[in-house]
């Protein structure tokens, strides 16, 4: 959708600015926070240090309020299969606040002959009911949204991010500081991420025109200053080590191939994006590999890499522990080095699987009397980074630094050994996710994290353990973690869903390992999906090894499946279902709520 301070049109940032001020022509109606309820969705952390995701509704009346469970939930379930949301939820507490309306629905909706309605937030389409407004454009009262997000203890402007969801089952959503998407529409689900591109990321449009089926002209401006829109060829960009050289000629997690592809930012010629179709030009695809880093890189900073540590106000003396808690990505673990006085050290007990720990007993390293300088770096080691600036920055990498004085004698204490934190228990992890449980810490001795796997002891790190590693067989199986008398436990969905497809009557089948349909014409598509556990199933196919795209049935109507025609069908300027004459592979697959996703199956058809 569009989004503010577009780079290279007047009328693109203008259009965005009504967020805030075009809304004169809806009704207002002060906020009132008495008549909101913050509901916890997901909660991985402390709020004040975790991002936190604050999705408010409107135009939910009190009977409309399970409408918006609803809503909000499939949002959620779409948003975790999308990278790099699926490795980082950990990161992530999400909060709904209900807030009843007097009113159902959202005003101009559809149309500016639509009703205005008087609801907490004021969304409306058209830019907020503007004759000369963009119908999709899906407006709010800022003031009135941070009003009610404020209502979140311990959420912040610099640690969450709003997102407001229309009652509306049209097509539309805009992104700025905060953003928007209607709540019930077949692909509103796809909506949300792509706004959050914006908000979150500061991602631009990829479209190549402004208005639908208008073409967008040429653009004549400076070199964008977008990291996703250039002017420069390739061999420019790689003599020039700019934009997304790095990424050059490899496959796009959106389909095809990282390189040039004319178009964006509202313009059709004379500026080009790196793929073909990601995310932020077609919904339904996943952000590419360009996008993915600068959002991988704006979640990490929304939270310390470092949430907690031994003190460093003060020289600490040689016959104690340092420590430090960190952060746990739901998809990888993170690297952990120390060193004294500039040389490595091992840490006292070192994880499993490569990763160093997060603990160093100062006293067994029997350190020379003076003073030290003792340092723990930690650093997210993800493969969707590659810029070294994003690498080195606070976002991915932190360090600590304390005076070791060997004349300083420590306290003994007292500290109960017990769990500090944990991957949350109230919901099945995935076979290949990172759990991790976080202990007290006394000061002169290093709490031993035990593991256990379907009542079998198992090595892990002494933090946290990567259950990838151990090729869980089908089905659940229990993890328990223990320190001292005391001991959390996990359920591990190792069952990936299922998927099955219903094509409409073939003129032909041709039965073999790889099923052949023929089709004399156009023809139809359904998946479903279903799982051994609670949640929603999210479906997903790709065309002749092109991008995986969402399976949300049909653009105006989620229960209808998809249609593939010769030359596809137009629904408000755009095409979809394009699939030309000839023979084409279609594979698909399915993830579930814990991040399991199945083998990838696939069928042939012929289009004659």
């Amino acid at each position: 959708m569009w989004t503010t301070g577009t780079t290279g049109r007047t009328a693109a940032a203008g259009a965005a600015a009504v967020t805030v001020l075009a809304l004169a022509a809806v009704p207002a109606r002060a906020a009132d926070p008495a008549d909101a309820t913050v509901v916890p969705v997901q909660v991985t952390g402390d709020p004040a240090k975790r991002f936190n995701l604050v999705v408010l509704g409107d135009g939910y009346t009190p009977a409309d309020m399970p409408k918006f469970r609803t809503n909000l939930a499939a949002h959620l379930n779409d948003l975790w299969t999308i990278e790099p949301f699926k490795s980082y939820r950990s990161y992530i507490n999400v909060y709904a606040v209900e807030i009843p309306s007097g009113e159902s629905g959202v005003s101009c909706d559809p149309s500016l002959s639509s009703p205005r309605r008087t609801t907490p937030l004021r969304m409306a389409f058209w830019s907020g009911c503007r004759e000369d407004g963009i119908q999709r454009l899906l407006v709010m009262d800022s003031a009135a949204a941070k009003t009610y997000a404020d209502l979140v203890p311990g959420a912040s402007l610099a640690n969450r991010q709003i997102l407001a969801l229309a009652n509306s089952d049209t097509y539309g959503g805009a992104g700025g500081a905060y953003a928007t998407a209607s709540g019930g529409n077949a692909m509103s689900a796809l909506i949300a991420p792509h706004e959050l591109g914006h908000s979150l990321g500061g991602l631009q449009d990829e479209y190549d025109y402004y208005q639908r089926g208008v073409p967008g002209g040429t653009y004549t401006g400076p070199e964008p200053d977008s990291i996703h829109h250039t002017l420069l060829t390739e061999e420019e960009m790689k003599t020039q080590k700019q934009k997304w050289w790095r990424w050059l000629g490899e496959r796009s997690e959106s389909g095809g191939t990282i390189g040039r592809y004319e178009g964006g930012i509202y313009f059709s010629k004379g500026v080009w994006r790196p793929s073909q179709h990601s995310m932020m030009k077609t919904l339904g695809y996943y952000f590419d590999q360009v996008a993915r880093e600068r959002m991988t890189q704006r979640i990490s900073a929304k939270v310390n890499l470092v949430q907690a540590h031994t003190p460093t106000d003060a020289p600490v003396g040689a016959d104690r522990v340092l420590w430090v808690e960190t952060m746990h990505p739901t998809g990888h673990q993170l690297s952990i080095t120390w060193t004294v006085d500039g040389k490595p050290v091992r840490a006292t007990t070192p994880a499993g699987n490569g990763a160093a720990g997060a603990n160093l007993d100062l006293s067994r390293l029997h350190l020379k009397k003076g003073t030290h300088t003792v340092q723990a770096t930690v650093v997210d080691p993800t493969g969707f980074v590659r810029d070294p600036a994003v690498r080195s920055s606070a976002a991915l990498t932190q360090v600590r630094t304390w005076t070791v004085d060997t004349g300083v004698k420590t306290p003994p204490g007292d500290v109960p050994v017990d769990f500090s934190s944990s991957t949350p228990t109230d919901k099945p992890v995935g076979a290949d996710s990172v759990v991790y449980a976080e202990t007290s810490h006394p000061v002169r001795s290093v709490p031993s994290v035990r593991w256990e796997l379907d009542g079998r002891r198992v090595k892990g790190g002494d933090r946290d353990i990567y259950l990838g590693r151990f090729h869980l067989s089908k089905g659940t199986h229990k993890l328990v973690a223990r320190v001292g008398s005391k001991s959390r436990a996990w359920t591990i969905d190792a069952e990936p869903p299922t998927v099955k497809y219903e094509l409409s009557k073939a003129a032909q089948v041709r039965p073999g390992h790889t099923p052949e349909y023929v089709f004399d014409g156009p023809f139809t598509m359904r998946l479903t999906g279903a799982d051994d556990h609670a949640g929603v199933v999210v479906s997903e196919f790709r065309v002749d090894g092109d991008g995986w795209f969402n399976y949300f049935g049909w653009p105006t109507d989620s229960s209808a499946p998809w249609l593939f025609t010769e030359n596809g069908t137009v629904i408000d300027s755009l095409t979809y279902g394009k699939l030309g004459k000839g023979r084409h592979t279609i594979e698909y697959r399915a993830m579930d709520t814990a991040g399991n996703t199945t083998t990838a199956a696939e069928f042939k058809v012929t289009l004659r």
